[in-house]
């Protein structure tokens, strides 16, 4: 995707310790009780950021305070990956500040989605690491502990792996290999001309929203392409648009992109916001089918480390 090379973190093993941040939004200590209780029963040493319970209006602290947090988990040897507390708004704010240096020198599996997709994504584009669009601590309190056990799988055993697409409807039918990359369209969009949006051409990209109208959907995907960012895709993978009013309007969107780029493309997978939202590594291969909606990892998103 680009001349820097990919980095996979080191996998979790029973025991490791694991940082919680929250890079975006702020949250209530009695949102995050279950899953924090939840990783210490899968045999986790949790790490509690500085500042993951810090509050600035819409932000979770001060820029300062959730880089800080940021760097710290990155610049701990203890600490083997690190999961973010929820979404909102705010790593775009942060993502100049970034000692991707740090990140390079001590690479670890981060995951989280919907806002942190920014954070995600840029830490493919700047260091070369594979991080994880997934499950957050505040979502297990709601949707349970179903993605996040398939999330710990994941990041515990490497190897090939098949997801589970099969509610995805197909669009355009076909197969297609490439990177797998995506997440929140909304940030997705808001990356364009900037150097934190990695090239995306050849890859299987994936995307979900919430919120958002048919309308907005329709101005952020031709923003994307107008950008050129669309270009050479390999393959579409349409997530949830959770709130984001007429289902088959946006269906009809999506279906209508994937038809244009002549690629495979389902739609109504379970990814993003909602009850379910199967975890995802950003910048390893993949392969997609339409044939059963069907997504295997071709390769690991850790190391044997």
């Amino acid at each position: 995707m680009n001349g820097l090379a990919i980095i996979r973190p080191p996998r979790l093993r029973k025991g490791d310790a694991v940082g919680v941040i929250s890079p975006a939004g702020p949250v209530e200590e009695d949102e995050l009780g279950p899953g924090l209780d939840f990783l210490a029963q899968r045999g986790y040493e949790v790490k509690l950021g500085l500042h993951a319970l810090d509050r600035k209006g819409y932000l979770a602290g001060d820029d300062a305070a959730r880089l800080e947090d940021l760097h710290a988990m990155f610049g701990d040897p203890e600490v083997r990956a690190v999961f973010c507390t929820r979404g909102g708004y705010g790593t775009m704010r942060i993502l100049q500040k970034i000692r991707y240096d740090l990140v390079r020198k001590n690479p670890k599996m981060i995951v989280g989605f919907s806002d942190v997709t920014a954070l995600l994504v840029s830490l493919r584009a700047k260091s070369g690491l594979v991080t994880c669009h997934g499950p957050m601590i505040r979502q297990i309190k709601d949707i349970g502990v179903r993605n996040f056990s398939v999330l710990l799988e994941i990041l515990e055993k490497p190897g090939e792996r098949a997801l589970d697409l099969s509610r995805a409807r197909t669009v355009v039918p076909g197969s297609a290999e490439g990177v797998l990359m995506g997440g929140n369209l909304c940030l997705l969009s808001h990356l364009v001309g900037t150097p934190f949006l990695p090239p995306l051409e050849g890859s299987i990209l994936f995307l979900e929203d919430r919120g958002e109208p048919p309308y907005r959907i329709d101005r952020m995907l031709t923003h994307l392409r107008l950008g050129g960012c669309l270009d050479h895709l390999s393959g579409l993978i349409g997530g949830q648009f959770h709130e984001c009013g007429n289902s088959k309007e946006i269906d009809g969107i999506m279906r209508d992109l994937a038809a244009d780029l002549s690629i495979p493309a389902v739609i109504g997978a379970p990814i993003g916001h909602g009850s379910d939202n199967t975890p995802l590594p950003l910048g390893v291969r993949a392969a997609l089918s339409t044939t059963e909606p069907s997504l295997r990892l071709l390769e690991p998103c850790v190391s044997f480390d």
